[in-house]
């Protein structure tokens, strides 16, 4: 029988149990009661201890999606293997089903099924965040409202996030490729390599995700800028046309002797005066492409 223990609860006695038979240090076993916890690989005599991120992606009808990291803790040792999560984990029965399909024996082989599960849900996650990187950037020109900014920047914040757990789950695979204590067999090279490109592939994905959700904010922050020039534009022609009614108005309003003062026509002729100074305007304003 395939020794693998799986704690659905860290907290149980079940787990200080297994750490009195296994040898396990008290440390990893607070790592375990302590979550979230960095990805990691830590070597002890006779077992070696990962802490592996597992992305969850839950999405409402019409909202947008959030990503939750959980921590799966492994033990793995020359003929056991430990696995410690909070609560039921359809990830860990949809590995038991492919370690039964397989009838693996070997506790290795059951770290490398777990680690292959865990990085391929990453995949469709990079599919949904290419999804929203595009909506985003054939949005940003129509919309360029305050709503869309915080959209740019939630997504940048989910990118920033899953960049930093991919890094850490990239580095326990290396860490695992370079067979410490000899505790994973050398056949299983390849099959982790192959993991490590995804993990590469995936960092290399979020980045240019990142460097487009740039680009989106830097076409955000122009067409802001455009849209307040197109406004202080129509403002200024409005200041400049008005200008000459200004001066006329101020001009005939003086207590002095003016033309027209006598003249019964006098008011039309100022009004006359004064729309044609700003009809004047606006015909220069119009050849020189200004409005």
């Amino acid at each position: 029988m395939l020794p693998w223990f799986d704690v659905p609860d860290p907290n149980s006695r079940e787990l200080d149990e297994l750490a009195k038979r296994f040898h396990l240090h008290e440390l990893q076993i607070e790592d375990c009661r302590h979550r979230p916890q960095r990805a990691k690989t830590e070597e002890y005599p006779g077992y070696i201890f990962s802490v592996l991120k597992r992305l969850l992606c839950t999405q409402q009808k019409g909202e947008e999606f959030d990503l939750t990291f959980r921590d799966i803790d492994v033990f793995l040792g020359r003929d056991f293997i430990i696995t410690v999560h909070e609560g039921d984990s359809d990830l860990i029965d949809r590995v038991r089903k492919r370690v039964e399909e397989s009838a693996q024996q070997r506790v290795d082989r059951v770290l490398y099924l777990l680690v292959d599960t865990i990085v391929d849900e990453y995949q469709p996650v990079i599919d949904a965040l290419a999804e929203e990187t595009a909506d985003i950037e054939a949005e940003v020109l129509e919309n360029p409202d305050p709503a869309m900014l915080r959209r740019i920047f939630r997504l940048k914040r989910k990118l920033i996030e899953f960049r930093r757990t991919a890094s850490g789950m990239r580095e326990v695979v290396n860490a695992m490729m370079r067979r410490e204590q000899g505790l994973l067999g050398d056949d299983l090279d390849p099959y982790f390599r192959d993991i490590y490109d995804h993990l590469v592939r995936t960092l290399d994905l979020i980045e240019t995700y990142r460097d487009l959700l740039t680009g989106s904010l830097d076409i955000y922050l122009s067409a802001v800028a455009n849209r307040t020039n197109e406004v202080v534009k129509v403002l200024t022609v409005y200041g400049t046309v008005a200008l000459p009614l200004i001066v006329i108005t101020g001009f005939f309003g003086m207590n002095l002797k003016l033309p027209w003062m006598d003249n019964p026509h006098g008011a039309w002729y100022a009004t006359g005066l004064m729309a044609l100074s700003s009809a004047l305007v606006l015909w220069y304003f119009r050849r020189k492409g200004w409005f």
